[in-house]
């Protein structure tokens, strides 16, 4: 990652800026959101995400944690929405110490438009400044056939800056053949590569590439003056990667849950991977092994999986969530329960 200088952002007095962070599901919002969190500039950073679980904050970094504040020892500071982001706004300008900058990630099935018209269309316009609308997308897996999806057409749509990731993994015509389409679909964004999510930080943070115009039908439309009228948390309704969601049922999208006290079978467990749909798209989750002493940090995108290993600081249970579209959910549920390994001595389930 290039060396940056304190001196290269320099950030305006007029209101807080904001950058939304977009992307669909494993494209590499929480890596990039960590590298912003790292960074080695003087930056006070303010982060908001739906839940700390994603966030691997590095352990030198955290000095204090409540229920829904987490804050780091190079002055940054991490919020959760809880369900209400214009109030985990105010919760961060009515700081006494200082912020520069304000982050916001969205969830990876999240139509960017309601959040984008809570700042412009609410008084928040008044003490912040929205920078830049930057969508991740993942050179190796996405296509907008395979998707069909409109949230990830309203990411590419809405997107000010694109940061085509994980371009170490994808042939380079792959690249090139999306970076093209995206440039017919939004002719007017900043196209960046990366890798692991590594983009210089001056690169993405107050660019000033948002423009406020275009977004003025919006607020002025009967329909979307209801909306904000009724949704002043713009995200409550499709902010949990959950199968009741409107959102999600509009797109088809919906996610399953596991949860066990019991140990799964390594082997089992490898055989369910090998069986898994295509219509799961992304999976993330703490498995416990038989035959392992240690913790298991599971993430899956597309087809890539990987497993990251740690100490249990807790009792060892297996907690596992599956997002995809239209997924048939007592199948999945049966078929992990039939990973669970049996009790020695004692006839199998």
């Amino acid at each position: 990652m290039p060396t940056q200088t304190t001196m290269e952002i320099d950030l305006p007095k007029r209101g807080m800026p904001v950058t939304i962070i977009t992307g669909f599901l494993g494209s590499g919002k929480t890596t990039l959101l960590n590298q912003i969190l790292k960074n080695r500039q003087d930056l006070k950073v303010a982060v908001l995400v739906n839940e700390f679980g994603d966030i691997n904050i590095d352990s030198q970094l955290l000095l204090s944690l409540d229920e829904d504040m987490m804050e780091l020892s190079n002055g940054c500071i991490c919020c959760t929405i809880n369900d209400d982001l214009v109030n985990a706004v105010y919760r961060v300008l009515e700081r006494d110490d200082r912020v520069d900058y304000l982050v916001i990630e969205t969830t990876g099935v999240a139509d960017p438009l309601p959040i984008i018209l809570t700042f412009v269309g609410s008084d928040l316009r008044d003490f912040t400044r929205l920078d830049s609308i930057l969508t991740v997308v993942d050179a190796e897996t996405f296509t907008p056939e395979h998707f069909d999806s409109t949230a990830a057409m309203s990411q590419i749509t809405y997107g000010d800056i694109i940061v085509l990731n994980k371009t170490d993994l994808a042939p380079s015509e792959r690249v090139e053949s999306l970076e093209q389409w995206i440039r017919e679909t939004k002719a007017a964004a900043r196209i960046l590569k990366s890798q692991y999510g590594e983009v210089p930080l001056p690169l993405i943070l107050d660019v000033e590439q948002f423009k406020p115009e275009g977004y003025v039908e919006h607020q002025l439309s009967p329909s979307s003056a209801h909306h904000h009228d009724h949704d002043h948390h713009p995200d409550h309704h499709h902010d949990h990667d959950h199968p009741h969601s409107d959102h999600l049922a509009n797109d088809g999208f919906m996610s399953v849950s596991f949860q066990s006290d019991r140990a799964f079978s390594v082997k089992l467990f490898q055989e369910f991977l090998d069986d898994l749909p295509d219509t799961i798209f992304r999976a993330k989750g703490i498995l416990w092994f038989k035959e392992s002493q240690l913790k298991h940090i599971f993430q899956l995108s597309g087809k890539r999986y990987d497993i990251q290993t740690d100490e249990w600081t807790k009792a060892p249970t297996n907690q596992l969530v599956l997002i995809g579209r239209d997924l048939q959910e007592d199948h999945l549920r049966q078929r992990l329960a039939q990973c669970i390994s049996a009790p020695s001595n004692s006839t199998p389930v």
